[in-house]
């Protein structure tokens, strides 16, 4: 298995050159060059395995045995040996129509654990067989940011700096990232949106000098091995249901493509899915592409489920490029014109695709607040604002002869300002509980890449 760039660019890479690329040096995205197919024959023999079990069996189609089978292994176990829940991510029946996917049992809460307590120990493994250094530069709406920093904390060798908006993620998410004192952790708290952290990292990113001198390393969802470790939870889902269910949906929370493009890449591998269902809220540049075919970041709006609040969703240009036929040339043509003239249109067989690939809903924030409370009543089941979102995009998108899956992204007790607003009082976990008490570590900076670039260089 080899890896290019979306833009066409960058000379094919394996597994670990392409970890290490992060953002493609020519500003496209690492994909593999073709996708693996699993044949119904080998679903059928994975289902009963554990999820460490189907991690393995996924990314022995693209590791290219870089990795000996015993090291990925060990970090595997390691990744997901301190998840509260054993099955790492549980399926809760809801209804009959109904399933959710928690995904929350990690460290910090929140359905990032999934990928990066394995990107964390993916990237102390690399820093010790290759003596390399490793710098990782991250932008985050909130949950990334803890549990990167929740990844890597201590380890030797490695050094992370979290980007994240001034205010605009959840206390509990802020407490997460800026409560941690160690020596190798750097949280930059950014007067601006999630947008402009993100653009900020493309930025340094794309700076190849800037780039190799400080020996940086991405950990969103630009980075490939994201996006694969999150693919393992939707053969993981649908393997827990019965054996004779059929193509199911799944509803996904996302704001930044990253989570619903490992649904896609998890379907174009033969998982029997119907339709993929985006979740967003008011800053709903998703719903418009699927709905309209126009792809133009809008005016930034604040909501209840802050995680979705993005304009630019960094992962849509590598479904792009599948949706082109993987025409490096066209997508790259699409891409300056959204620089130039600040959207993307599709049209005619193309929007066709995209209607038949995906489900989308914006949910206002009413509604958001509106589904939680129905649930809690209903079935005295607690959601998340985004989660909730989710579960609205299901109602929306779905009949009632449909079998659903939506994720919770995150546990409730992370957005408690949101559940607040509905009169329901929770209870929170000791872990978060003890937030509270303990100091905050964090830089205030204003949203100037050379005010960033001084800070990157004190830390680095």
């Amino acid at each position: 298995m080899e890896y290019i760039s979306t833009r066409g660019n960058v000379e094919a890479r394996g597994f670990i050159d392409t970890v290490l690329m992060g953002l493609a040096d020519d500003g496209g995205l690492m994909v593999p060059v073709q996708i693996p197919q699993i044949s119904a024959e080998t679903l059928a023999e994975w289902r009963g395995l554990s999820f460490q079990e189907l991690f393995l069996e996924i990314f022995s189609y693209y590791t290219n045995d870089e990795i000996p089978y015993d090291d990925l292994k060990k970090m595997v176990n390691t990744s997901y040996a301190n998840f509260r829940a054993p099955e790492v991510a549980p399926l809760h029946k809801v209804n009959d129509s109904l399933y959710v996917l928690e995904l929350f049992h990690g460290p910090t809460f929140a359905f990032k654990d999934v990928a990066l307590q394995f990107m964390g120990e993916l990237y102390s493994y690399i820093a010790k067989v290759r003596g390399e250094i490793i710098h990782i530069l991250g932008a985050t709406s909130g949950d990334t940011g803890a549990a990167a920093i929740a990844g890597v904390r201590g380890k030797e060798g490695i050094k992370i700096c979290i980007l994240h908006p001034h205010n605009k993620v959840s206390k509990v998410q802020e407490l997460q990232m800026t409560t941690v004192d160690d020596a190798n952790v750097l949280n930059l708290s950014v007067n601006g949106t999630f947008d402009d952290c993100q653009q900020a990292i493309k930025e340094l990113f794309a700076d190849l000098d800037f780039k190799g001198r400080y020996h940086l390393r991405a950990i969103n969802s630009i980075n490939f091995v994201r996006i694969l470790a999150q693919t393992v939870y939707y053969f993981h889902a649908y393997l827990q249901l019965p054996a004779d269910i059929g193509k199911i949906n799944i509803s996904v929370p996302s704001g930044n493509f990253g989570n619903i493009f490992s649904g896609y890449l998890a379907q174009r591998m033969g998982l029997p899915i119907g339709k993929l269902i985006i979740a967003t809220n008011e800053n709903n540049i998703l719903e418009r592409f699927v709905l309209t075919g126009e792809y133009k970041p809008g005016n930034f709006v604040g909501t209840h489920s802050p995680s979705m609040d993005i304009q630019v969703a960094s992962n849509f240009e590598r479904y792009l490029y599948y949706l082109l036929g993987e025409d490096a040339v066209k997508l790259s043509a699409y891409m300056s014109l959204l620089k130039t003239d600040g959207k993307i249109t599709v049209e005619g067989e193309l929007l066709d695709q995209v209607q038949k690939d995906f489900g989308a809903l914006g949910v206002k924030n009413q509604q958001c607040l509106d589904i939680i409370g129905k649930y809690e009543q209903e079935y005295g089941y607690l959601l998340d604002p985004h989660t909730a979102c989710g579960i609205a995009a299901y109602e929306a998108c779905s009949t009632p002869e449909d079998i659903t899956v939506t994720f919770a992204t995150a546990h409730p007790a992370k957005f408690d300002e949101s559940i607040a607003l509905t009169g329901i009082q929770q209870e929170f976990p000791e872990p978060i509980s003890r937030l509270f008490s303990l100091p905050q570590h964090m830089t205030v900076v204003e949203n100037d890449l050379e005010q960033i670039v001084g800070e990157l260089k004190a830390f680095f």
